[in-house]
């Protein structure tokens, strides 16, 4: 780590201050360019010990920036991880406000829970199948505290990957009915198509994405809990959207999920 324990304290309550009060802010590198991936997950830690102590609970994980469009998108080749509180949670065909967010996105995701604990090093696509016990379609909204949507991928890990809110629903179904490569995805907004996709989209298959979370949690010795849900990263682009939009995600053979804004 390059940076003191002061010092990532003070970047964590920054960030978590930028997103509760919905302003954006420079990315973090601007000011400390020598800080390193350990560093980057050092302060996303302290955001989320921050919201624990505040009584909020943990109640998923996520990961970020797996698809190849997605990627291109954001000019990064790494995915990374992060968590979701249970403040982000909307419940199906919820509403978000836009008072609350600074410039927000959509993307559609599948999203996964376990049903038996996943650990790291060492974890693989079957492994992960082994231990879902469904799966079912989730949208993520993400609104990075940086302005314009300009950061690099240590900033963008400290300010929790974007994490803002979501929602899961549809049709859950057991992982072995479902092959998650091959499954088809179309997001509507305001009842118009605009992005479509397959599972494989995310780094081939989305369990790749939560065999890797569960790797880089391994090496840091945590492991993924039984029960947990688990976004496994966008399909596709992310989706801008403003106030009166309405989003749904319709994913073959599970059925639709949706949220609106206000």
């Amino acid at each position: 780590m390059k940076l003191d324990l002061d010092t990532i304290a003070a970047l964590a309550e920054h960030l978590e201050g930028c997103e509760l009060g919905a302003k954006d802010t420079p990315k973090i590198t601007d000011e400390y360019p020598e800080m390193d991936w350990d560093d980057a997950y050092a302060i996303q830690n302290e955001i989320r010990r921050r919201k624990i102590a505040r009584g909020h609970r943990i109640i998923g994980l996520k990961a970020g920036l797996t698809s190849h469009a997605k990627m291109k998108q954001m000019g990064v080749t790494t995915p990374v991880f992060g968590f979701m509180a249970d403040s982000y949670a909307v419940p199906e065909g919820g509403e978000c406000r836009m008072a609350e967010l600074i410039h927000p996105k959509v993307e559609p995701e599948i999203a996964l829970v376990t049903r038996a604990p996943l650990r790291g090093p060492g974890c693989h696509i079957g492994a992960v199948l082994a231990a879902t016990d469904f799966v079912l379609p989730g949208i993520e909204v993400i609104d990075s505290r940086y302005r314009d949507f300009k950061f690099d991928l240590k900033s963008v890990v400290a300010d929790n990957t974007s994490a803002s809110r979501f929602v899961v629903g549809g049709r859950p179904r057991p992982a072995a009915e479902v092959d998650l490569r091959t499954v088809g995805i179309v997001l509507e907004k305001n009842g118009e198509p605009v992005a479509f996709g397959a599972g494989a989209a995310v780094l081939g298959h989305p369990a790749a994405a939560i065999a890797m979370l569960a790797n880089h949690l391994g090496a840091r010795g945590e492991e993924i809990p039984a029960g947990t849900l688990i976004l496994s990263g966008g399909i596709t682009e992310a989706v801008a959207v403003k106030a009166g939009d309405s989003v749904t995600l319709r994913v073959q053979g599970m059925g639709s999920v949706g949220l609106r804004f206000a």
